[in-house]
């Protein structure tokens, strides 16, 4: 068992202010001349604007990245990679049209997954509208997936 460690304590009536910092010349000294700032020309540059629609734009790949986030119940893959997204298009007023199939059209999830994917498409931040388009033609096959899921099923 070891001891508890012991503190002194002092008692005193009053604590010296510390000294304040005082300015005595408000104006700049002569010996500081302004350096070149050699950051100005970069940092008055605008950003290069960054495409948030269309093909390849931020916004579709946030789109992509939501996809990816539902699963196929029967299949553990995202349905990104199961191949059963044929299309993310964006407009530039948000307006996001998802193209998408199912491994069947006996499909237990035939009727919610359609909604799921629109709801969560919907809630990407900066699209205003998302629209399922679900197609069977043409149809899935194994060989939609990308070689991550075909890893993860063992198909390859």
């Amino acid at each position: 068992m070891s001891e508890q460690p012991k503190f002194e304590v002092e008692e005193v009536e009053s604590v010296e202010a510390p000294a304040k910092a005082r300015v005595d010349d408000a104006s700049p000294r002569e010996t500081f001349e302004r350096k070149r700032d050699y950051l100005e020309g970069f940092l008055s540059q605008k950003p290069a604007a960054d495409p948030q629609a269309g093909e390849g734009g931020a916004l579709q790949a946030a789109i992509v990245d939501a996809l990816k986030e539902i699963y196929d119940p029967e299949i553990p893959v995202n349905i990104y990679d199961l191949g059963l997204i044929y299309g993310v298009e964006v407009t530039e007023d948000g307006h996001a049209v998802v193209t998408m199939t199912l491994t069947t059209p006996h499909c237990p999830v035939a009727e919610s997954m359609p909604a799921e994917v629109e709801l969560r498409v919907g809630s990407v931040p900066g699209v205003g509208h998302a629209e399922v388009n679900l197609v069977w033609d043409p149809a899935w096959d194994p060989s939609k997936m990308t070689d991550e899921a075909k890893l993860e099923l063992g198909m390859l």
